[in-house]
């Protein structure tokens, strides 16, 4: 089911989230693609004042699950991420950076993302790619 989502109502889907408390703001959502973007600061760097690779890793799986979300009725199933990795090939201190989230493969019980974070002048950050179990939701009432 691929459903018309906005970047407002991905935004407020995430109120009181660990995304919202990150900063995490949804700007552009098709379906196959999804961007966001994320504050570089006390929320996301670590000790050397660049961003943390934690925080990168929260920003992939943010975007690519809701991605996924996009993609299912979820009224009939969950989305689970199930395995992240990235590679962390640059650092930033920049004001913010980029998740460009892009569907590599859609199937009936997986979907996987590739996710691009860029600082604000463009150089990549980190690469990752997320992996999303589709599960269909149990009926409460068959045992």
């Amino acid at each position: 089911m691929n459903k018309i989502f906005t970047p407002e109502m991905m935004n407020e889907l995430c109120k009181n989230t660990m995304i919202e408390h990150l900063g995490i703001e949804f700007i552009e959502a098709k379906v196959g693609k999804v961007i966001a973007r994320m504050p570089v600061d006390e929320r996301t760097i670590q000790p050397a004042k660049r961003l943390h690779g934690g925080a990168s890793m929260a920003l992939a799986e943010s975007v690519g699950s809701v991605g996924s979300v996009m993609l299912v009725d979820s009224s009939l199933y969950r989305v689970l991420g199930v395995e992240i990795s990235g590679s962390h090939v640059g650092t930033t201190t920049e004001k913010s950076v980029l998740a460009i989230a892009t569907l590599v493969h859609q199937g009936k019980s997986s979907h996987v993302w590739e996710i691009r974070i860029q600082d604000d002048k463009g150089k990549i950050v980190s690469i990752c790619r997320l992996t999303n179990r589709i599960l269909p939701i149990k009926s409460e009432n068959k045992k």
